[in-house]
């Protein structure tokens, strides 16, 4: 079985140090650059699996090499990862608008990250995703976007209850376990974020208003979704 190939890129020695030594020990295939003009021409010769992206990198900075990326025919499927300090809540809702995958915070625990990682590599190629808009009765999602609309009107989510509802709407009548909801869900701390995704399927729940019922509570497992009777008839 061939070895995942990672693209690491980031403009910090310690930190690329600290990275590389440990996907390593992952058996991953680890190409690290520093900058984001190398980035794209590494990305476009090697076509990695994943790309663990700064943003704030010299000569081109990771949110514009996350555009190109999507943007580029040759590399629109590969995987991004961003890895950043900017943490605050409109930066990841315009990471994930540029096309981001997952979107970490530093500073970060290793091995919650290591899972991250495996969790992306673990899902199916971006092409299967069916594009950036998925719909099911009245709910319509625009990844592109960011918006969520309920019968043509706007709902706001966060981008945690986004990510979750994504998830669903795109694996109907899946059964999700938690800690397979925490993989696409923000936070850096596994444990923490594997106990409060309860908390955040009732936020999502109350903003889906009568779409709530369609997040089946599955006992002892986890959630799921499914257009029940009740959201078609809306």
């Amino acid at each position: 079985m061939s070895k995942s190939r990672i693209l690491l890129v980031e403009d910090d020695p310690s930190i690329s140090e600290i990275l590389q030594h440990n996907l390593g020990r992952e058996g991953y295939e680890v190409t690290a650059v520093s900058d984001g003009q190398t980035a794209l021409h590494r990305a476009r010769s090697l076509s990695p699996d994943l790309v663990i992206l700064d943003l704030m990198i010299p000569v081109i900075d990771g949110l514009e090499v996350c555009r190109q990326l999507r943007s580029d025919p040759r590399t629109h499927e590969i995987r991004v990862l961003m890895l950043t300090a900017k943490g605050e809540e409109t930066d990841e809702v315009v990471g994930f608008n540029m096309g981001a995958d997952d979107y970490v915070t530093k500073p970060f625990r290793i091995k919650p990250l290591l899972e991250r990682i495996k969790a992306q590599l673990r899902r199916p190629p971006a092409a299967s995703d069916n594009g950036d808009v998925l719909a099911c009765s009245g709910i319509e999602m625009n990844r592109a976007d960011h918006m969520v609309t309920l019968d043509g009107q706007e709902v706001l989510l966060t981008p945690t209850e986004f990510r979750l509802l994504w998830s669903f709407l795109r694996q109907q009548g899946r059964t999700f376990s938690r800690h397979e909801l925490m993989d696409c869900s923000r936070g850096e701390d596994a444990n923490s974020l594997e106990r409060t995704i309860d908390v955040h399927i009732r936020s999502l729940r109350k903003k889906l208003g009568d779409y709530a019922s369609c997040v089946e509570t599955v006992r002892g497992i986890g959630y799921r979704f499914r257009a029940n009777a009740a959201a078609v008839a809306n």
